[in-house]
């Protein structure tokens, strides 16, 4: 059977993303820094569980040795946003954390074991983006400055593994109302969170990134996917988004 490893497996993407390769036939190992909720969800899906801050380099070494030399899919999903501040009042610190998490832990996670996906003879590097990587918008400058990195990385990886084999793939996800992507985003303030969805007709769920994640994984292996941007129908931009009328 394929291994994989996801990376911030314990809710939204990545828990739906470890669920759906784990019943596509991988041996899924569940990375997280909450070992309650990963070894859950591990028990639920026949997975392993590695608690890992992928900021940490202990931890990213301990995965590794877990992983050991032969590893078929890397979904580096950890990541997220903090804050809406303009760049004129930003809190560094949130944008530290975003930037290490978003992008430096990445880096991190793919180097500690780009040598077995290279051993695989067939490994596959999907990293969770988003449209926010390709766009900017008022009040998201460190997130947008942070997955905008994580694009750039993605795609030079593509270009310095060129010759090797191992795929290279970003997705890009618009707006997927998990639980808690804008509960973290606005400080646990739920009512904020709440009303970044409201009267938005069908958002996109975890499932969605999951299916996409799934299927990416699954072509053949001459097939790269480069580049897969997700939004739901009521987005057309980060800017613009049908709502019903309250």
């Amino acid at each position: 059977m394929p291994t994989a490893v996801v990376t911030g497996a314990s809710s939204g993407i990545g828990e739906a993303t470890a669920r759906a390769l784990s019943a596509a036939g991988y041996t899924v190992i569940a990375v997280a820094r909450r070992s309650e909720r990963i070894e859950r969800l591990a028990d639920e899906i026949g997975a392993s569980a590695v608690t890992c801050d992928i900021t940490a380099p202990d931890d990213v070494a301990r995965l590794a040795e877990v992983v050991g030399d032969r590893l078929d899919l890397l979904v580096n999903n950890a990541g997220g946003a903090k804050g809406m501040s303009a760049v004129t009042e930003a809190d560094l610190a949130d944008w530290r954390w975003m930037y290490e998490t978003n992008v430096l832990g990445t880096v991190a996670v793919t180097q500690a074991l780009a040598p077995a996906l290279i051993a695989s003879g067939g490994g596959t590097i999907i990293n969770v983006g988003s449209t926010a990587g390709r766009i900017t918008y008022e009040g998201g400058g460190g997130y947008t400055a942070a997955k905008h990195a994580l694009a750039a990385v993605t795609e030079t990886l593509r270009l310095e593994l060129n010759g090797q084999p191992v795929r290279i793939t970003e997705i890009a996800p618009g707006m997927v109302k998990t639980e808690e992507f804008s509960l973290t985003r606005f400080g646990g303030d739920q009512e904020r969170a709440d009303a970044v969805y409201a009267g938005v007709d069908e958002p996109l769920e975890a499932q969605d990134i999951a299916d996409a994640i799934c299927w990416v994984a699954t072509r053949p292996a001459h097939v790269d996917i480069d580049l897969m941007v997700i939004k739901p129908v009521a987005q057309a931009a980060q800017w613009k988004v049908h709502r019903r009328p309250t």
